[in-house]
């Protein structure tokens, strides 16, 4: 895998930028140049960036972005960029006795970022915090295995 790794964090307690951070360690084992950026501090425009995307979210309220996504978020939706160029991840966290809104935060952003054209690679993970699993590490082991899926994708094309 080529360039780097842009980890976009859409947050309310901090559990999503611990597990973006652990992410990033991992991608960084791998050889892999990774930044952390909390979506608080973004306008569309990051998406202009070399290289690939994974965005970090957990869900709030009735299955809403974090507040600190909430105007990156509509700001895509307002300015509609054209997005054809960006691959991105998903890591989603979410709670399944909410089942009605679980992941909603991710599936939101996955549903706009592919209605702009980007191109998702692989499957999301979606973390049940009701799952008795630490988030953080179920999401390490997901980005080891989405690092060897984009490496073996590259020696195919």
């Amino acid at each position: 895998m080529e360039g780097t790794l842009t980890i976009l964090v859409g947050t309310m307690t901090g559990t999503a930028e611990l597990v973006a951070d652990e992410v990033k360690e991992a991608a960084s084992a791998e050889g892999i140049d990774a930044e952390v950026l909390a979506m608080d501090k973004l306008a569309p425009v990051v998406f202009g960036r070399e290289g690939l995307f994974l965005l970090c979210t957990s869900t709030y309220g009735q299955g809403d972005v974090p507040d600190n996504a909430r105007d990156f978020f509509a700001a895509l939706e307002a300015q509609r960029p054209d997005l054809s160029a960006v691959r991105y991840g998903l890591i989603a966290l979410g709670d399944r006795a909410y089942a009605q809104t679980y992941c909603f935060g991710g599936k939101r952003f996955d549903e706009l970022l592919t209605g702009l054209g980007a191109e998702r690679i692989g499957e999301p993970l979606f973390h049940d915090a009701s799952a008795g699993t630490i988030p953080e590490e179920v999401a390490v082991d997901w980005v080891r295995d989405w690092i060897a899926q984009l490496r073996l994708k590259q020696k195919a094309a």
